[in-house]
């Protein structure tokens, strides 16, 4: 082999290895990660461990239930400055804060103060929705904000959703007088459509699917869900859904034609068949019962079962069927997937990761990483694991 041949080589090499190490890192920039399921496609980190897992850093930042957004090296979240909800951008490889931006006045609750939505990274832009109705698109290179609009429908504990971005549309649910869905132009916030005029808001992210070759968004408001064509603002469907105290949390889930739905306070989860009825979609209630009570923790998606934390324990339930895999009672909890592993967080701070399995759960990588309560969903990225309790975010090194 000559030395060109061999430097050829080297490079070729090179390349691949760079190309491989790309393929297995994601970015994580909204509210249940690039596609809305809860799922990351990396599939390079940590499933077990038998040393101490590596504290990349562990940053106070004040009260809120905002999630973790990533993009690059940089991390999104919400927490408390001088009194206001504030947009904090947090360099991923040492935990500095890089800027901090107000949103509104704090909003304080029994059961937390501070933001719940989760901020959505989007064409170097940050949106978010404040808990007192407040959403504002910040320049995500430094904080400086681009346009923002007040809300006045808010819910007992506060706005939860997350903005969600569709193309040019920064899609909402204010409720009631404000329209139930609303979309925003993105770069001005100046309306394009709303629709639902009388429906109480919910604390449900919208969330996006297609079916038969069109674009939707289902939003799950107070008193039901909502399905609009995302484009025009259409309301094409509505599925009566009545909860106590209009707690519908969880984000649906849309899956090859069906649609779940489900909320806690004795109500329970169901999957409706959807198809086409001229411009409008039928929803068929394919089953419906209490096997799964999501108050706000919404299931991950895997080989056509749920799996879910609710309020009595971690369950594993047949999409299709409704019918109960399995269920081990302990710590209530929140979760997400990548690689076929459930990556699941107790609301004291326990991390565990297993296969997801169809008879029973048993991690293989266990630890505390936090404590107090974590009501927030984990985040993967690039190798890394973040984490929040009410006060304070942590990163941890999980890459292989």
């Amino acid at each position: 082999m000559t030395h060109k041949t061999r430097d050829r080589a080297c490079i070729l090499s090179l390349g691949l290895c760079i190309v491989t190490t790309l393929a297995h890192a994601e970015d994580w920039p909204n509210w249940r990660g690039p596609r809305y399921d809860g799922s990351s496609n990396e599939t390079n980190f940590k499933k077990s461990w038998t040393d101490d897992l590596k504290k990349l850093w562990d940053l106070p930042i004040g009260s809120a239930y905002s999630g973790i957004s990533v993009v690059g090296n940089r991390a999104y979240t919400c927490g408390i400055e001088k009194d206001k909800q504030t947009l904090f951008c947090i360099d991923v490889n040492n935990g500095k804060i890089i800027w901090k931006s107000p949103i509104e006045d704090n909003f304080k609750n029994e059961w937390g103060n501070g933001s719940r939505g989760t901020p959505t990274v989007n064409d170097s832009r940050v949106y978010i929705m404040g808990a007192n109705g407040t959403v504002c698109c910040f320049e995500a290179a430094d904080g400086k904000k681009v346009w923002s609009r007040e809300f006045s429908n808010r819910p007992m504990w506060g706005y939860s959703s997350s903005v969600l971005i569709h193309d040019d549309l920064a899609i909402i649910t204010p409720g009631g007088k404000d329209g139930a869905v609303r979309a925003l132009k993105k770069s001005t916030g100046r309306e394009a459509w709303h629709c639902g005029d009388d429906d109480s808001p919910g604390y449900s992210t919208p969330y996006p699917f297609s079916f038969d070759g069109r674009d939707y968004v289902v939003s799950f408001l107070g008193t039901g869900a909502i399905i609009a064509d995302i484009k025009t603002g259409k309301e094409v469907a509505r599925i009566p859904w009545k909860t106590d105290w209009n707690v519908n949390a969880a984000t649906p889930i849309y899956h090859k034609g069906y649609l779940w739905l489900g909320s806690g306070y004795r109500t329970g989860c169901g999957v409706f068949k959807l198809s086409k009825a001229g411009d409008q979609i039928d929803a068929e209630e394919v089953w419906k019962s209490s096997v799964m009570l999501n108050k706000f923790q919404t299931p991950v998606l895997h080989d056509g079962k749920l799996y879910a934390f609710d309020e009595r324990a971690f369950k594993c339930v047949d999409f299709k069927t409704g019918k109960l895999e399995w269920r081990e009672r302990g710590e209530n909890g929140t979760i997400i997937l990548a690689d076929g592993q459930l990556i699941t967080l107790t609301e004291k701070g326990r991390l565990r990761i297993g296969k997801a399995p169809e008879s029973g759960f048993t991690p293989t990588g266990e630890a505390d990483i936090l404590d107090d309560r974590c009501w927030t969903v984990p985040t993967l990225s690039n190798g890394k694991l973040y984490a929040r309790n009410l006060e304070r975010v942590v990163c941890y090194d999980l890459s292989e």
